[in-house]
This record gives C-alpha cells, structure tokens and sequence, in this order.
C-alpha cells in the first residue's frame, strides 16, 4: 500500500478529536495498511490515523519487532509513571522528556471487528498513550509541565521543517486583538 505524507505541527487534522470507527470494511483495512507501511517508511514506533489526515480512531505501532493496530482504543492506565524522551513523526527529529504510565491495559477492535485487548509496558505503554492521545487530539507536549512545554514551543518554532521559522497554527478568531481598547 502506498506511503502516506504526515501532517505536521500546526496541522489542525492533530487538534481535532477522531470519531469513532463504525464499518469495519475494506476500506478500514487499507487504512490500517496505509499506517502501517507509512509509519514502517518513517521509521516510527507508532503512527495515528489523524497523522495522515484521516479522523478516524485507529492506530499502528512497531515497538520491540512487534507489529500491531487497534480501533478505537480505551485505555486502562497503571498508577505507576515513567518519565523519559519521547518524539513524534509529526514533530520530526524532536524529543522530550514527557510522563507516562509504565503500564498500559489497550481495549479496541481489530480492523476485522474482532474484540482485542494489548497489554504494554513501558516503550509499548508510552507509544499506546501517545498514539491515542492523537485520537483524542492531544500532542504530548501538553502532557509537559510549563517550563518543558514552553523550551519544546521553542525548538519548533526553531525546526528546519517548520515554514518561515514557525509552525503553521490555526489561530482562533476569539484571539484577535480587540481594536476597541
């Protein structure tokens, strides 16, 4: 199946929550191939479908030679964290240290509609969270406390692939400057 461009930063396919699969169907199956082979291309440990445009709750991962996908995951997280570096395919080429759950319990679907459950633990648990939290919209540099989040807005701002020096960021019409005052 073909590779597939990844959106990046400033995107608003990454800020937008997924919906729900509801036709487990040929056309879900070349999706999950889609992510597979672009994110096997990258090479990444884990890809989402909003990465590639698709508003769709599914995802791919590669962690530790082993190859999987879930649709639409709930997740099942352990009190127990892990703090360490974590990147992003839409993000290229940029790491931070983020906290995690060391363990993970995956509920979701196959891309045949068959009912399956992933246990991770750490690497496998921070690529479940991360790719889901894609899903639901949420980068993991809003899972950094203020002053990581504020150095990482920094280094995109910064990255060689970001247009003119920033991303390229939807900015809400609630934020202009009132003229008035």
């Amino acid at each position: 199946m073909p590779v597939q461009p990844i959106r990046l930063f400033g995107d608003p396919v990454l800020r937008t929550p997924a919906v729900p699969v509801t036709v487990f169907d040929k056309e879900l199956r070349r999706l999950v191939s889609d992510l597979t082979d672009t994110m096997l291309e990258a090479p990444g440990a884990g890809l989402a479908a909003p990465q590639i445009g698709v508003g769709l709750r599914v995802f791919t991962w590669y962690v530790d030679g082993e190859l999987g996908h879930l649709v639409n995951p709930t997740l099942d997280l352990s009190e127990e964290e892990q703090h360490g570096p974590e990147g992003c395919l839409s993000l290229p080429d940029l790491s931070f240290d983020c906290t995690r759950a060391m363990r993970v319990v995956a509920k979701g679907f196959d891309m045949h509609g068959e009912p399956v459950s992933i246990e991770g633990h750490e690497l496998l648990a921070r690529a479940i969270q991360h790719e889901t939290d894609h899903l639901d919209g949420v980068l993991f540099i809003d899972r950094m406390d203020t002053p990581r989040r504020r150095a990482a807005l920094r280094a995109l701002r910064e990255a060689p692939w970001a247009q003119d020096g920033a991303p390229r960021i939807k900015i809400s019409p609630h934020a202009a400057p009132n003229p008035f005052r």
